[in-house]
Order: structure tokens, then sequence, then C-alpha cells
């Protein structure tokens, strides 16, 4: 008499799967991790734009951007150091209803302007939380380099695969 197999999968297919699991596994975290910073890189352009449009409707009400607290801006462009919270008082609730301090990366929106308050830069400092040294200017292709705003334009953003 022969003997029957019962049915039912052997090792060899199991681990075969399960290897493949895995490698889909891997690819799919990669990919899920790269999204969430696309997006908090997104969120705070968003951000920063609806920041911008708060600070030119103070700015066209009253000649002026708001100060920055005790910090100015040399001539020519220099990082801001000041917290967005110094301007809080000036824009919100009248010109924004809540102002966002926080970038997606939960560190301080940054904010400075010149001695004659004619000129505004804004900069998020991504993924690290700690502002470049020394920006690239232009497109950036790396979720740790800074986004710069400076008077409603974007001179430091996000673009292309980053890393």
């Amino acid at each position: 008499m022969r003997q029957r197999r019962s049915p039912g999968f052997t090792l060899i297919e199991i681990l075969v799967v399960v290897a493949i699991l895995g490698i889909i596994v891997a690819i799919a975290v990669i990919n899920y991790l790269n999204a969430i910073g696309r997006a908090r890189q997104r969120r705070s352009m968003s951000d920063m734009r609806g920041i911008a449009t708060a600070l030119e409707a103070y700015a066209a009400d009253l000649d002026r951007y708001p100060p920055p607290g005790a910090f100015t801006l040399p001539v020519g462009l220099a990082l801001p150091t000041m917290s967005l919270e110094t301007t809080r008082p000036y824009l919100q609730p009248t010109y924004m209803k809540a102002l966002p301090l926080q970038d997606g990366w939960n560190s301080w929106f940054l904010y400075g302007t010149t001695a004659s308050r004619s000129d505004y830069a804004l900069l998020t400092a991504g993924q690290g939380g700690e502002p470049q040294s020394a920006p690239l200017y232009g497109p950036t292709t790396d979720f740790k380099d800074d986004i710069i705003l400076v008077n409603g334009s974007f001179v430091q953003w996000p673009e292309g695969v980053q890393k």
C-alpha cells in the first residue's frame, strides 16, 4: 500500500515565503520613512509660506516687518537666530490665527530682520535641528539641510530625491 503525504507546506517553502516577505517589508519601510521626511519638509514649507503671508500683511499695514527681538541682520544675508516666538504678539491673532512656531521635526522656526526691518528671513533647520554653518542656497537633496525663506521667496529648498 502506498503512503500519502498529508497536505501542508515544507519547511523550505515556508522559509522562501518568509524571505520574500522580509525583502518586501525592508523596501516598504525605507519608502515609508522617506515619505514621512518629505511630508515634514512640505509641512514646514507650507507653514513658512503662511508665516510669510502674515509678515507681508503686517508690513503692508505698518511699513516694516515685526522685530525679532534684539537681533538684526547685518548687510547681506545672514542666518536668523531668533525664535519666531518673539513675533507672536505682532502677528497673532490679527494676521494669523495660530502662528506655527515649530517645523515638521519639532524644531523652532528662526526669524530675523535687517536693522531697518525692511527685509526678513525665516529658517527651519531640517531633520538635524541645527542650522547649517554654510548654507548651500538653491535646491538641496538632504533632509538635514536648512530650508530658508527670504522676503517671501525660498532661497534654499528641498528638491528631487532626498537622502
